[in-house]
This record gives structure tokens, C-alpha cells and sequence, in this order.
């Protein structure tokens, strides 16, 4: 732990937060590394961790740091108390041989002897900080961004690395206390928004980024959009053959480092038994609010949304009809709750923690992603059939994005 003196406050602040998660990182590069010269380069802006590019002994690695397995909107946020009690509840949770890193150490390592599919190489872990090598070469964001029509392609080009991953006997690799439950989509819907602190969360959101105007009608919106999505929240999450997902599958997280012709590599995995629906649920929510932030156009967002619709087309045509429009279905609730989620820790992060590059385009058009989501939700709600409800969602996608 970090010795560094900080002031206790109320609430803890980003400087003081950043600077503890500077020094564990310096800490544990010295003790991997000794007598390395370690320099911290670019921070990389994230709601979940704290992420740093770092350079030791020359070599080029990321070091990524966790408070407590908590988003750090949520560590900001007060919700495990003050700075002295995040400080010392972080002591003890660093030992602990299921705190996130360690699992997430332990995944990248079990995914690189699979072989399939490739993911970014684990140098060290350390005091919590865990350090991976960078993956150079274009990410699927901006492949789809440059080369709009080849989203179709990206995208079976992904799922077929992910076919030994989601082969059922490949979920006995992975020990139920070696999950990241913490990136279950379902799981993250259902803690944000139970019961009554979830309706006091909702009123308070955008209280730092947004107007009065914006937040009344956000706020309008999202009761309407999470009371269907509880509501329907059982029938995504029916007993079913589970299989390993990659969790947290999202195009800054796939890198093509041989070109868009190449094997992906991924990064930042979140691996946890599920239906074989969440990952591209996940990938088709993110693929949506990249489109969303970026605005290319729309001729590109025409493009990647029929790649969307074409990909999932396919997926399909391997089932029978029932099972297709139950993994549809599935596909679109855990979709809805995906953008939910990370729409409104955007919205409630403190104006003082940087977002991603991506985060502050989509905080702006909130109101249009929310209006997205209730025009999606309202006919899935009302019981109509998935297929129907899956092109008034493609038609919804394309419209928010332009």
C-alpha cells in the first residue's frame, strides 16, 4: 500500500485517487522490475479503472490498477465510503487471491493456452496492478470507422476466433471463483438499478453534466427503459446451456495487429459463464454507441449497421427457428441494458474525471441514445416478435447515429 499521506474527505476526490493509483503502480513495477528506471507516460481516461501507459527499462507496457473491483465512478462516488476507508479497505483487498486483477491475470494466461482467441501477453502482477504488453496495429473501432463495408466480415471474423471459447466443455476450464462476475451486464443492470436505491441513482444522474432540461427528460426516459428491462430481465437470464463468454467484448478491446485480414487480438477480458447471446449483445451495443460518438457519417453508419444486421443473420441460420428468436431476443434485452449501463456511469461521473475519448460525445447525445433505447424496449416489452422488433432496432440505430 501506498504511503503517500492523503487528507481525508467526505467523498474521495480524482487527484487524490490518481496519485495513490500513480504510486502502486511505480511501487509494483520496482518490485517486478528492480532497479528498472519506470516512467509513466499517458494516462489512458476510463470509468472502470485506472489505466497508464508506462515505460520500464525501456519496454512499453500498460499498468492497470483497480479500486477495490469497483468502477471508479463508483469508488468517486462515495460508495465505499471516504478516502481513508477506501485506502484501507484497498490494503487488504490486494491480498486476496480473487481480486480483480488476479483474475484477470489468471484469464488472459488460461485464453493464452487456448490458443483461441489470442489475447495480449501478461509481463507482471504486482501489489494489484496488473502489467500487459501493448498490441500495436488498428482496432476494430477504427477499422469499422475507415472501411465501413467490411463490417459484415469484422465481425464473423471475431466470432469465428470465439468458437472454442463458447464450445460448451471449454467452460469447465475456467473455476466459478475465477469468473469476473463484475462485468456481467446483467449483473452490473441489476446492482445499478434494484429497488430504491436504484430510483434515487436515477434522479441524481447528469447532476455534474448535464442541464436541468436534460436531466428531467433523461431521467423520464430511463424509468420508463429500466422498469421494462427489469421486467423482461428473467427471460434473458432463463436456465440455459451456459459457455464461457469473453465478457467484455467491445471494438476498442480487439486489435488487428496483421491487418483487417488478420486474427484479432484481445484485450481486457472479462470471462464469465453466460448465454452464448452476451458477447454479441455486448459487441452490438458498443458497436452502436461507437457509431453513436463518432457520427461518420451516413453512408459509413448505413454500412456498419446492415453488418450488424447481416452478422447476426448469420449467427441465426445455425439455429433452429425457436432457438433463433429466443438468442435474438436475448441479444436485444442484454443489448438495451449494456448501453444503459454505461450510458448513465457517463452520466454520473464526477465533471472532474476525464471520460474516454468516446464518453463525452455520448453524454451530450444522451437524450437521443435514451429515446433509442424506449422506442427498442417498448415493442420487446409489449411481447412483439424479436424479428420485428430486431429491425426497428437496426432502423433506431441508424437514426441516433447520424
Amino acid at each position: 500500500m501506498s504511503t503517500t499521506a492523503a487528507q481525508t474527505s467526505p467523498v474521495p476526490e480524482v487527484a487524490e485517487a490518481f496519485t495513490f493509483a500513480q504510486g502502486e503502480i511505480r511501487s509494483a513495477a520496482s518490485e517486478l522490475w528492480p532497479g528498472a528506471q519506470v516512467e509513466l507516460s499517458a494516462h489512458m481516461p476510463s470509468v472502470t479503472g485506472y489505466v497508464h501507459r508506462i515505460r520500464v527499462g525501456g519496454r512499453e507496457l500498460y499498468a492497470k490498477h483497480s479500486f477495490l473491483g469497483m468502477s471508479l465512478v463508483s469508488i468517486l462516488r462515495g460508495v465505499a465510503g471516504d478516502w481513508g476507508e477506501v485506502q484501507r479497505a484497498q490494503a487488504a483487498y490486494v491480498q486476496r487471491a480473487d481480486a480483480l486483477m488476479q483474475r484477470e491475470a489468471a484469464q488472459l494466461r488460461l485464453l493464452a493456452g487456448l490458443g483461441r482467441p489470442r489475447v495480449c501477453k501478461v509481463a507482471g502482477l504486482a501489489r494489484g496492478v496488473l502489467f500487459t504488453e501493448p498490441v500495436p496495429g488498428p482496432t476494430l473501432a477504427g477499422l469499422l470507422l475507415r472501411d465501413p463495408s467490411s463490417a459484415a466480415g469484422l465481425f464473423e471474423s471475431v466470432f469465428a476466433d470465439l468458437q472454442r471459447l463458447h464450445r460448451s466443455r471449454t467452460a469447465q476450464r475456467l473455476a466459478p471463483a475465477g469468473a469476473i462476475s463484475e462485468r456481467s451486464v446483467a449483473a452490473t443492470f441489476q446492482r445499478k438499478f434494484n429497488g430504491i436505491s436504484g430510483q434515487t441513482y436515477l434522479t441524481h444522474l447528469g447532476a455534474e453534466r448535464c442541464t436541468e432540461a436534460e436531466r428531467a427528460e433523461l431521467t423520464a426516459l430511463l424509468r420508463a427503459v429500466v422498469a421494462r428491462l427489469h421486467r423482461m430481465r428473467p427471460t434473458a437470464l432463463a436456465p440455459g446451456q451456459a459457455v464461457l463468454t469473453y465478457g467484455d467484448l467491445k471494438p476498442e478491446h480487439l486489435v488487428f495487429p496483421d491487418g483487417p485480414g488478420g486474427r484479432s487480438v484481445l484485450i481486457d477480458p472479462g470471462l464469465l459463464r453466460a448465454r452464448a447471446s452476451v458477447d454479441a449483445a455486448k459487441l452490438t451495443s458498443r458497436t452502436v454507441l461507437l457509431l453513436v460518438s463518432a457520427r461518420p457519417g451516413v453512408a459509413a453508419v448505413e454500412q456498419v449497421v446492415e453488418g450488424l444486421g447481416a452478422f447476426a443473420e448469420q449467427r441465426m441460420q445455425l439455429m433452429a427457428p425457436k432457438a433463433a428468436r429466443s438468442w435474438l431476443r436475448e441479444l436485444l434485452i442484454v443489448w438495451l441494458m449494456d448501453t444503459v449501463n454505461i450510458l448513465t456511469t457517463f452520466l454520473s461521473a464526477p465533471s472532474a474525471l476525464p471520460l474516454p475519448p468516446r464518453g463525452r460525445p455520448l453524454v451530450e447525445r444522451a437524450v437521443a441514445v435514451c429515446t433509442m433505447a424506449d422506442r427498442i424496449s417498448t415493442p420487446l416489452g409489449n411481447g412483439t416478435d424479436a424479428h420485428r422488433v430486431w429491425q426497428t432496432a437496426l432502423a433506431q440505430a441508424k437514426a441516433v447515429a447520424v
